[in-house]
């Protein structure tokens, strides 16, 4: 099966979230769709006078900003996705990490920045989504995740399409999760598009990164990504649309 991630750069272009539903509608494997949306919450903030907040690229969520990117991404770009699968054919289901205990996640604990109602992922109900995807649901996950104890958190959408591919691949399926972002992949050198690096293993990766070739920003995700893969997930994909509907990108795997 395919966890797919979408970010904001697509669900802020509507012609390109349509070809990205499109693509993934057509598969024939079953599929369960992660996104975010980060740009268009700062949309919203922005225009109801409260300014986002990002420290290193991690969005400082108080409590006011809970509440509008709950709206956001709980709401009306989740559901705007569902409703969109639904014309393709496909029997989406929209959820939060709130419904059906999906996601279980603690409050960041405060050190250096204190970052507010942020999450960090504690466990993704695997048996739940697992059902879903047996009954020939299309699960629709947004970032929003709860603690057990009646509060919402905001998490990170990259980690938890990592840790629902992680518990797929616990409860017995073969998983590949695809990242679909703004870049034809890794790139040897960030100027060239034509320069992506089509295959990581773990010798390369290091390779790489002592090179220089790989660094800030890809890191985290990269290291993600190779967690992803010692926990069982087959491989993942790291590229765009038009990289994934021709499979292509730079993918990861163990060997």
């Amino acid at each position: 099966m395919i966890v797919y991630k979408i970010g904001g750069n697509i669900i802020n272009n509507p012609a390109t979230l349509h070809e990205a539903l499109d693509f993934i509608a057509e598969g024939l494997t079953p599929s369960l769709l992660v996104h975010g949306g980060g740009r268009r919450a700062d949309q919203v903030l922005s225009e109801l006078g409260h300014a986002p907040r990002m420290i290193d690229g991690r969005r400082i969520t108080d409590q006011t900003t809970l509440e509008i990117v709950t709206m956001v991404f709980a709401g009306s770009i989740n559901k705007e996705i569902v409703a969109q699968l639904q014309s393709r054919g496909n029997n989406a289901i929209g959820l939060s990490g709130a419904d059906g205990n999906a996601v279980l996640a603690r409050k960041r604990p405060v050190g250096k920045v204190d970052y507010g109602y942020a999450g960090d992922v504690l466990a993704v109900n695997g048996a739940l989504l697992d059902g879903l995807l047996r009954l020939g649901l299309r699960p629709v996950l947004c970032p929003i995740t709860h603690d057990r104890r009646g509060q919402l958190l905001n998490t990170n959408a990259d980690t938890i399409a990592n840790e629902v591919a992680k518990a797929l691949a616990a409860v017995g399926h073969e998983v590949s999760l695809q990242y679909c972002f703004e870049l034809p992949g890794v790139l040897r050198d960030i100027n060239d598009p034509a320069s992506v690096i089509t295959l990581l293993n773990p010798d390369s990766y290091a390779n790489y990164r002592e090179k220089g070739v790989i660094s800030a920003g890809m890191i985290p995700k990269l290291d993600n990504a190779f967690a992803a893969i010692n926990a069982g997930v087959r491989e993942v994909v790291i590229g765009n649309l038009a990289a994934l509907r021709e499979g292509a990108g730079t993918r990861i795997r163990q060997h």
